[in-house]
């Protein structure tokens, strides 16, 4: 299931791994310590060992590293290519058998119903204008009572950088609505100092609201468990830098849910 959208970001998603972006730079010197911190800092997930894990959009060697040193039967899908060119060399690396799909998010017809304990999406959410679809999926092939990790970006703040900054602060200038987002012509790509080497024509973005995001998952019965703001940064850094925005506009979102859609179903309104 390749349109339009998907075909451009793709394309994107292979310019920028060819560039070394930070999302596609493979993991090699975890063990299983760091993996549990990468992957689940606050301890939700509990043990990964033996259960099936989808790294959903996932492609880039760094979580297919983390869950394989747990011992998860991984499984990578992803549309670029050269993303999941990164998880085959952390396997190879590492050891590790892990499955690899190339395929959107949208479609994961690959997978039979109720394949997998996890499905960890790390962010991705953003680069498709209807999340319903991914959901949908992500419910078909999940099991009942499991979990669904999902992180996107603050709907609020979508669209805002630390570049604008007017001297007061960060002001918000667009409609807060679903739809496409203009993030710029191009992305940072830095190296490992954190220094700008280059910059690369970023993908297409789409702002989900945050009712958007609930009610399309919990309608389809996923219970929310966990939510946090990202806004790690130093209030003391300067204005206009991204230490100090983070501060400000917490960037991303994140989410842990339980698929649990015969509860769901048993709460829902009917006659007396």
């Amino acid at each position: 299931m390749l349109d339009e959208i998907s075909r451009y970001n793709r394309e994107r998603w292979g310019e920028l791994a060819a560039a070394n972006v930070r999302y596609s730079r493979p993991a090699l010197n975890l063990d299983p310590e760091s993996a549990k911190e990468m992957v689940d800092p606050e301890g939700i997930m509990g043990r990964c060992q033996g259960r099936d894990v989808l790294l959903l959009a996932g492609g880039g060697g760094q979580q297919s590293a983390a869950f394989g040193l747990l011992g998860a039967k991984v499984t990578v899908a992803d549309f670029c290519p050269a993303q999941l060119a990164r998880d085959r060399l952390v396997a190879e690396h590492y050891g590790l058998d892990i499955r690899l799909v190339e395929t959107d998010m949208r479609d994961l017809s690959e997978f039979g119903a109720d394949e997998f304990n996890i499905v960890y999406h790390a962010h991705s959410i953003n680069f498709i204008p209807d999340p319903g679809q991914a959901f949908r999926e992500v419910a078909r092939v999940l099991r009942q009572g499991g979990l669904y990790y999902l992180t996107c970006m603050n709907p609020f703040t979508h669209g805002i950088w630390e570049t604008d900054w007017d001297g007061n602060g960060y002001p918000l200038h667009d409609t807060y609505a679903d739809g496409e987002v203009d993030c710029g012509e191009s992305w940072d790509v830095d190296n490992e100092d954190g220094d700008v080497v280059a910059q690369i024509r970023g993908p297409r973005e789409f702002r989900h609201t945050l009712g958007t995001l609930i009610n399309e998952l919990t309608t389809r019965g996923f219970v929310l468990l966990a939510l946090w703001e990202d806004s790690e940064g130093n209030p003391n850094a300067t204005p206009g830098t991204w230490d100090h925005f983070k501060t400000v506009a917490a960037p991303w979102l994140r989410f842990w849910f339980r698929y649990n859609p015969r509860g769901f179903l048993s709460r829902q309104p009917g006659p007396a």
